[in-house]
């Protein structure tokens, strides 16, 4: 898979949303209007940038952005949250202002939940945001079983406990892998290890990718919790 590719599968389920990128433009189009992407684009020039990697839709800097990665280590912390900061001016954001200097990933968990403005609202009524940073998250799962266009993943979601955000004890959810026959991976085989964005499965994820991404998860949500404040 390209880069291209790869982009489009990961960004193509909030654009169906419309929550991020181009309103006008089909799945397989989604790639050539990155640059529209506004929350994706900054991290993809900053890893790019920090490689010497001349396209930041090279497939390595596309991987390490939605799943994590030994290139995301490569990124100066200070020199992202400067970026951040200045591409998202006038925007209200989550905890961006309040990290600290030489923490901040080049991962889109890192875009969820700290920069997105919804952990703001954890300390008032959790329901809303957690559902949101839950689906908004890129997450991993062992497929179960697969039922038509769904199948049923057990995965470990994120939780709340009134101060801190971790993830939970494993459990099952049921999400789409395939819609009016069109579908952003193969069909799954139950026992294989799937990424999902909202109600999507992006598609099989090797041991090393889940690693990855758990870890990048990990520590996004640990600098997170050093951050925020829940109220």
């Amino acid at each position: 898979m390209t880069g291209r590719e790869l982009f489009a599968c990961y960004a193509f389920p909030p654009n169906e949303l419309g929550y991020c990128g181009p309103t006008d433009t089909g799945g397989d189009q989604l790639a050539t209007h990155a640059e529209e992407f506004d929350g994706a684009w900054p991290y993809l020039q900053a890893i790019a940038d920090a490689t010497g990697i001349a396209d930041p839709l090279d497939t390595d800097v596309v991987r390490n952005y939605w799943l994590g990665g030994e290139l995301l280590d490569k990124v100066d912390p200070d020199e992202l949250v400067t970026r951040l900061r200045s591409a998202f001016t006038g925007q209200v954001t989550g905890v961006l202002d309040d990290i600290s200097a030489g923490n901040a990933l080049a991962n889109h968990s890192f875009h969820v939940f700290a920069v997105y403005p919804w952990v703001r609202f954890l300390g008032r009524d959790p329901t809303t945001p957690l559902r949101v940073l839950q689906d908004c998250r890129i997450r991993w799962g062992v497929v179960e079983s697969v039922d038509d266009d769904h199948v049923v993943v057990t995965s470990s979601p994120l939780t709340y406990d009134g101060g801190t955000l971790r993830l939970g004890s494993a459990a099952t959810e049921r999400i789409r892998w395939r819609k009016d026959g069109t579908s952003l991976a193969p069909a799954p085989v139950p026992g294989t290890i799937v990424s999902a964005h909202w109600d999507w499965v992006c598609g099989s994820i090797t041991d090393a990718e889940r690693d990855a991404l758990a870890d990048a998860t990990k520590r996004t949500l640990d600098l997170v919790n050093d951050a925020a404040r829940f109220a």
